[in-house]
């Protein structure tokens, strides 16, 4: 499929989609004129790069994953190494310091709001 088509099914801009490729992280063949030709499997592939970028992982980071997850399903495949688990544990304890700060953050504001609505 064409970049449009893919920009299309997954939501991403074509701008993003040349990022992605250019980074490493999704591959696409070329037609006799040059353009673009994705495969059927780069729409569950964009979607697992969006995943991974929502969850704060960097573009390295994901190239590094990429290759270990199965991209129909996102689980894990054979080629995980030891290293890789250990990044990806850092990269959980940071999303749950993050969390941690925001429930934080939303009990003060909850205060405020209750100081400020009473008579």
């Amino acid at each position: 499929m064409r970049i449009g088509e893919l920009a299309r099914r997954t939501g991403v801009s074509e701008r993003s989609l040349r990022y992605y490729e250019q980074q490493g992280l999704l591959a696409a063949g070329r037609t006799a004129g040059g353009h673009r030709d994705f495969a059927e499997a780069a729409v569950d592939r964009v979607i697992r790069i969006q995943e991974l970028f929502a969850a704060g992982l960097h573009s390295a980071k994901i190239a590094r994953l990429l290759p270990c997850m199965r991209d129909a399903d996102g689980g894990p495949s054979v080629v995980a190494t030891p290293r890789l688990v250990a990044d990806l544990t850092e990269e959980r304890d940071r999303i749950d310091r993050m969390i941690a700060e925001l429930v934080r953050s939303r009990e003060t504001l909850d205060e405020v709001i209750d100081a400020a609505r009473e008579p």
